[in-house]
This record gives C-alpha cells, sequence and structure tokens, in this order.
C-alpha cells in the first residue's frame, strides 16, 4: 500500500505520490486495500456490523429519509463498509471511462443500502464483490490509456488523470481505516462488557 498518511500530513502532494503509478499498480493495490479491510473485520460478528459507536466528530450532512442516521450519529460498521466501497468504485469507473477516452459526464454511483447490511457475512461479500468490479475495472483500459482528460472537484482544485482519479477511491478507503479500526475496538469492548456481567450475574 502506499503511503496515502503522508498526504494527509502534508509530507507530500497526492500528484507527487500517485505520479507514476501504473494500471497494474492500482490493481494490486486495491488487493491490498480489500485486504487490509477483511483482517480489520476478520474477527467481528453480526452484533459488531450493527453496533452504534461513539463518534464525537460525527457529521453527514447527507443524512435523510425515514430510519436513516441523523447527522451527528456515528456511522456503524456496516454503513462505513458500503460507503466506501461505493466511493472506490464509482472512482474504478470514472478512471476506466476517462482512460478510453470518454469526457467527463457526471458521476457512476451506487451505494448499497446501508440499513440492509446486518451481518457480518453481507460485510465480506460485499468487500469481496467490490474487489471484483474494481480489479474488472482495470481491463477496461486500452492498452494506451489517454492520460490527457483531468477531473476537478472545482474549479480552482487539482486536476487528475485516470490512474489518479481510480487511486482517489483508495485514498478515500484509506482515511477511513482509523474510524473502522475504532468502531471495531468499540464494538468489541461493548461484547466483552457484556459478556463479563452476564458471567457476574450467573
Amino acid at each position: 500500500m502506499i503511503d496515502f498518511a503522508a498526504v494527509r500530513e502534508k509530507r507530500m502532494t497526492f500528484a507527487e505520490l500517485t505520479s507514476n503509478l501504473t494500471p497494474e499498480d492500482l490493481r494490486s493495490m486495491s488487493h491490498e486495500m480489500v485486504d487490509t479491510l477483511l483482517t480489520l473485520v476478520a474477527n467481528c460478528e453480526d452484533a459488531d456490523v450493527t453496533f452504534q459507536p461513539v463518534d464525537p466528530e460525527a457529521n453527514d450532512p447527507y443524512a435523510s429519509g425515514e430510519g436513516a442516521n441523523q447527522a451527528n450519529d456515528a456511522w456503524t460498521l456496516g454503513h462505513v463498509i458500503v460507503h466506501t466501497t461505493a466511493s472506490a468504485e464509482e472512482a474504478a469507473f470514472l478512471a476506466a471511462e476517462m482512460a478510453r477516452g470518454v469526457e467527463l459526464h457526471g458521476r457512476s454511483r451506487y451505494e448499497t443500502p446501508w440499513e440492509s447490511v446486518t451481518t457480518i457475512n453481507q460485510v465480506r461479500q460485499r468487500l469481496q464483490e467490490s474487489r471484483r468490479i474494481r480489479v474488472a475495472s482495470l481491463d477496461l483500459w486500452p492498452d494506451h490509456p489517454n492520460m490527457e482528460i483531468f477531473f476537478q472537484f472545482g474549479p480552482d482544485k487539482p486536476q487528475y488523470n485516470a490512474v489518479q482519479r481510480f487511486a482517489l477511491g483508495l485514498r478515500h478507503e484509506h482515511d477511513h481505516l482509523d474510524q473502522i479500526r475504532e468502531i471495531v475496538r468499540q464494538a468489541h469492548a461493548a461484547r466483552e462488557s457484556e459478556t463479563r456481567e452476564s458471567a457476574v450475574g450467573n
């Protein structure tokens, strides 16, 4: 895994970090990222997927709809996983279009409803499915990909070519790793506390 933390900590720009990446690098990085996520949830149980953690920094301005988290509710493990995988897949498919010379035309996003993800098997299935989708998208790239089409988040923002657009999805996922670790830690601690209380009660 390349050091995305270097960008977050401003030791390196994203352009510098990704300047020499190839489509094969993106393939390897996708496998590494999904493997990392699967390792983080390796010891989780169903209850951990819907466990409501405490997160003082929680802020979801897009929270809406019946049953949806409120803006300041912490995300569950299932919610974070469907969010990060959807973002990485969107980046992968937009990157494939850019590499094929297709001009930018909007978003390409579908996110599994987080409320429907309630078991650890569903989390693992979503991760493996996302791995397959991302890696398969790289097979859509031509032998000589177009690197002259650029994506920007805004007029005054940096420009990203196809390789960098794909890598942005992985960077976004990397930025959520500590959040996932903390959710898992809290969920396991809550489970252990319940086990101790049950033992005392018996």
